[in-house]
């Protein structure tokens, strides 16, 4: 395999674990007015149906499944293909997919619990649960030496708020470029993980071994941003993870279990692969010149081993049946099967706008658009992307839709499935609609 070639021209860092731009196309879906009766079947859905066979026969990907539900009802699924190419498994609603940056709305929505308990606050400063992040330097030139001429102290502190919405000024190992980036890998600051597979060019370095001293060590690394100034892709959700912890008292993947997985009936989730459930794993691919090559194959994927820590921004597997579960429970504003989970007014604020209103987002990925606790806000919509072809959104207008994405390629912009995917629901929904 030309891993060389592969790791050079076709996945970059930058690309690697970033939550895809899908919906930037979901204010398409606030045109369009539909019934929930009308989209109860696989039937009511030909342009995704299409598209999903399309990818699928060309053997673009070895599996794709869309899924869609209304309020609470069950969800309607199509599913094509195998869990690997050339495999006789076939991809279903239990097969188990690494949905990366779809962690990260998991961790917003956690925190948005403890924020209705009391035991966070919205704007509170991060440095009350976390001391060492008092006094932040923040780099005057972005990217830049990390020296003391190019460092200036924090105009204010680092907010529950900014953590939640990538606005702390926070970088990113896959974002940054030169000393900030290499100070980050050198300290072991690496919350992702692809494959046991050894590739150059995206190998990162030895991650440290908890969450605490993944917080420890950011604490020392300077900002590339002033706080609350500008909507930058980061590390925060998975800083938030061990806020989270500390408020909780335990465990942040104990809090996501007892808090949300268990609650929402979703017993497919986690950061680690049990070797039980090993033949309903996919395998991910990389695409090199459009043919896809296995880079984390199931059977030894690297999802098997104790990951280094529980990665609150893009660590969790899960299935198109498990995510669907906590896409409904937001869809009910925090209840599922009658049960309440978490608070109606915690759910609208976490699926809300929540960006500080001194933060910009001009000449980012979600310029003209909000951002709530770990995903996307456009109109009436919420959710995010993985790195690895994954998208999942509620719309909470006409009904209470939720869709959902799954398939294993990486980039995710190796292929436009990902970003057109509310183009091709608002096609189908505009159907429904006889428009």
């Amino acid at each position: 395999m030309a891993y060389r070639d592969f790791a050079a021209d076709q996945i970059s860092r930058r690309s690697l674990l970033r939550g895809s731009a899908y919906l930037s196309a979901a204010g398409l879906l606030a045109q369009v007015p539909f019934s929930r009766a009308l989209a109860s079947s696989a039937a009511m859905w030909p342009t995704v149906t299409a598209t999903v066979e399309d990818y699928v026969a060309k053997q673009k990907v070895a599996n794709m499944i869309a899924t869609f539900g209304w309020g609470q009802q069950a969800p309607t699924a199509i599913a094509r293909g195998t869990l690997e190419l050339g495999g006789a498994a076939k991809a279903d609603m239990d097969s188990l997919y690494r949905i990366y940056s779809m962690t990260k709305p998991v961790t917003g929505i956690a925190a948005m619990m403890l924020i209705e308990d009391g035991k966070l606050g919205l704007d509170q400063p991060l440095a009350d649960i976390l001391p060492a992040y008092a006094e932040m330097k923040v780099q005057k030139v972005y990217d830049g030496p990390i020296t003391e001429d190019n460092l200036e102290p924090a105009v204010r502190p680092i907010t529950i708020r900014q953590l939640m919405t990538h606005t702390a000024g926070l970088g990113y190992g896959i974002v940054q470029k030169g000393p900030i980036a290499r100070a980050y890998e050198d300290a072991g600051l690496i919350p992702g993980q692809v494959s046991r597979i050894p590739i150059p060019g995206l190998s990162r370095g030895k991650p440290v071994r908890s969450l605490q001293a993944f917080a420890d060590g950011l604490a020392k690394m300077p900002l590339v941003l002033q706080p609350g100034t500008k909507w930058s892709y980061s590390v925060g959700l998975d800083l938030l993870g061990r806020v989270i912890e500390v408020a909780e008292g335990k465990p942040f993947d104990e809090v996501l279990k007892e808090r949300i997985f268990e609650p929402c009936g979703m017993d497919s989730t986690w950061f680690q692969v049990p070797e039980s459930e090993i033949d309903r794993f996919t395998t991910n691919y990389g695409i090199l010149a459009g043919v896809p090559l296995p880079m984390d194959p199931a059977a030894s994927s690297i999802y098997l081993d104790t990951p280094p820590f529980p990665m609150g921004g893009a660590g969790l597997v899960s299935s198109p049946r498990d995510y669907d579960r906590f896409l409904a429970m937001l869809l009910g504003y925090g209840k599922i099967d009658g049960k309440r989970v978490m608070s109606e007014t915690a759910v609208r604020v976490g699926t809300g706008n929540i960006l500080p209103a001194t933060a910009t987002t001009q000449g980012t990925w979600i310029a003209g658009q909000g951002f709530g606790a770990g995903g996307r806000v456009s109109d009436d919509a919420f959710g995010w992307g993985g790195a690895a072809g994954t998208a999942a959104f509620v719309k909470f207008g006409g009904g209470g839709l939720r869709a959902q994405l799954f398939t294993q390629y990486m980039p995710s912009e190796a292929y436009s499935i990902q970003t057109k995917f509310p183009e091709l629901v608002a096609a189908d929904l505009a159907v429904m609609a006889g428009k």
